[in-house]
């Protein structure tokens, strides 16, 4: 886990924690202590699975990369738009590829989906194949999961062969 990633989650779990304890203060029977350990229980919870999640998409976007033969880097072939979202809330990105090779040749591309504050929330690869020589050519690289605020979309890595 990052550092970036670290300070997230503690930051969430703050929060959490802080606004369950104001809301202990209300006459609802509960007590503050009781309220606030459960409410920061279940804020680690979720937290740790955002985390799992994005160890895990980290770890598959690894395994494509490394089945990549052969690639040598083209992180300067690629280039992303904006972020979007699709119909079922996953962040997207438009991925253009540029050959600059004198032959045809195959990309993958690992496109790493970023908050506002840099943490990572995701990480997808896309494959972009028999690019010609000289050509352009799309893809859209799409979050594993749903993905909500300021997102950002950056090149991770860029592979060509």
């Amino acid at each position: 886990m990052t550092t970036r990633t670290a300070r997230g989650l503690w930051a969430v779990l703050l929060t959490t924690a802080v606004m369950s304890t104001a809301a202990a203060c209300s006459d609802d029977g509960g007590n503050a202590s009781s309220t606030a350990s459960r409410a920061a229980s279940a804020a680690a919870s979720a937290a740790s699975r955002g985390a799992d999640v994005v160890a895990s998409a980290t770890a598959a976007a690894g395994e494509k990369l490394k089945n990549f033969k052969n690639g040598v880097n083209a992180k300067g072939d690629v280039a992303l738009s904006s972020t979007g979202t699709d119909g079922n809330g996953r962040a997207t990105a438009k991925v253009t590829v540029t050959n600059s090779a004198d032959s045809k040749k195959s990309y993958a591309v690992q496109v790493n989906f970023r908050d506002g504050s840099g943490n990572l929330l995701d990480t997808a690869v896309v494959t972009v194949d028999d690019v010609g020589a000289g050509a352009t050519k799309d893809a859209t690289a799409r979050s594993n999961r749903k993905l909500s605020g300021d997102v950002k979309a950056e090149v991770g890595t860029a592979l060509r062969h």
